[in-house]
């Protein structure tokens, strides 16, 4: 569950390219922008979605060229860090917080195929992540995820586009399907009317 205090960055060109001027890029600068080549659940076309960042990024004087390739060499050439700016998602397996905080922006997953493809290490995140992984309180814990949250949104490794939705059509007989958090199947204690 996300921070109440974090809040979506709003849409503002005139901004950006402020930010940009001051970074020394006040003619903005080029590009690459790495588009999936699959379908997933939570990006169900990279492409699109690619072109429709390379417009904005126009907006404010950034000229993107989309790549993408082979899934499996896509994967590999992101982990080497070969990327200038990409797109990957995730889907948990256990729910814990760890699972995304640690896995994809911790320092040991910035190594090479690590699933930290930002290659985001920054100690005041670490130090967080690493503490609330040895805490047993959930309160604690929370506390210690909130803090780190804030820091990711702070120094911006990446940014998120979307969180997908499950949708499962089932038959009005069957019962006690529940849809799983993990993008799994779980038939345990289903049955047909």
């Amino acid at each position: 569950m996300a921070h109440k205090s974090i809040k979506d960055d709003a849409f503002d060109p005139v901004a950006a390219k402020k930010a940009l001027a001051a970074a020394g890029y006040p003619n903005g600068f080029t590009t690459d922008l790495w588009a999936m080549p699959v379908q997933r659940p939570y990006n169900p076309n990279a492409k699109r979605i690619a072109e429709l960042m390379q417009a904005d990024l126009a907006k404010i004087g950034v000229t993107a060229e989309i790549k993408s390739f082979e899934w499996g060499e896509y994967r590999k050439r992101m982990q080497n860090g070969e990327h200038q700016m990409g797109m990957l998602g995730w889907t948990g397996d256990n729910g814990d917080p760890d699972n995304f905080l640690n896995t994809l922006l911790g320092c040991d997953s910035a190594k090479t195929n690590g699933s930290n493809v930002a290659k985001f290490c920054f100690k005041p995140f670490e130090d967080l992540v690493q503490k609330a992984k040895l805490v047993s309180n959930p309160a604690e814990r929370t506390k210690l995820y909130e803090q780190a949250q804030v820091i990711f949104k702070e120094q911006a490794p990446w940014f998120t586009i979307a969180h997908a939705v499950q949708l499962k059509p089932v038959r009005k007989e069957v019962i006690d399907f529940k849809l799983s958090p993990f993008g799994r199947h779980t038939f345990y204690g289903v049955d047909m009317k």
